[in-house]
């Protein structure tokens, strides 16, 4: 009984420091996130200062929009380039596979 006693009291006892360990590693984890939302709080802060007014706003707004139309119409160009690409590969090795196999 005794025995059982012993080995009990000792695996509480690494439950015990494992606790600790993970109770430490919570508050440093706590610790970061809390540095991390001030970070992000005088960020949108500046960010409200930044746009004061409403004709502010709507003017970052216009340019953010020119700026995506820009982007899309570069993302649709390289779409075509990149389709366009495939299948020259893709008719390539059809073809290498259709003269390989003896079908043409």
């Amino acid at each position: 009984m005794e025995a059982r006693i012993a080995r009990l009291e000792s695996d509480v006892s690494h439950l015990r420091s494992d606790v600790a360990e993970i109770k430490t590693d919570v508050r440093a984890l706590r610790d970061r996130m809390d540095t991390r939302i001030d970070r992000i709080e005088s960020k949108l802060d500046s960010f409200a200062t930044t746009f004061a007014t409403k004709a502010d706003f709507d003017r970052f707004a216009e340019q953010a929009d020119k700026k995506s139309a820009s982007l899309e119409a570069k993302l649709d160009k390289g779409f075509f380039w990149l389709l366009s690409l495939q299948l020259g590969i893709a008719a390539g090795m059809l073809g290498a596979m259709a003269r390989g196999f003896g079908w043409i």
